[in-house]
């Protein structure tokens, strides 16, 4: 069992940055590979970053990539999701979840695991 903990959301104009941090509880962090999910009002849940078991594999929705950074820390049992150049279209709660599954193939809502309960993100224009 592992339970995901999302902080760091809030309000930004567009143009500035925020970081999501996801805290994991257990001991077997480093067996999940770590997705960042984000989900608008009236929209599905997407996927909008994902990371491997170890941190050396990554991947990006074309919407983020060049402004998002996903990372991760198993020895904090964290993961990250740092926003850099927000735009009003990134408005939305994010959440993080855990699959077993390899990061690559995991796409969707239902390859994940586990769920946080979300951390909401605000850009202003």
């Amino acid at each position: 069992q592992v339970q995901l903990v999302e902080s760091g959301g809030g309000l930004v104009q567009a143009g500035g940055s925020l970081r999501l941090s996801c805290a994991a509880s257990g001991r077997t962090f480093s067996r999940y590979a770590m997705a960042w999910f984000r989900q608008a009002p009236g929209k599905e849940r997407d996927r909008v970053a994902a990371i491997s078991r170890t941190g050396r594999g990554a991947y990006y929705a074309d919407s983020v990539k060049g402004r998002f950074t996903i990372s991760r820390d198993n020895a904090k049992n964290t993961v990250y999701l740092q926003m850099n150049s927000l735009k009003p279209e990134d408005t939305a709660v994010y959440y993080c979840a855990a699959t077993g599954k390899y990061f690559s193939g995991a796409t969707t809502v239902a390859d994940y695991d586990y769920w946080g309960q979300g951390t909401q993100v605000t850009v202003s224009s």
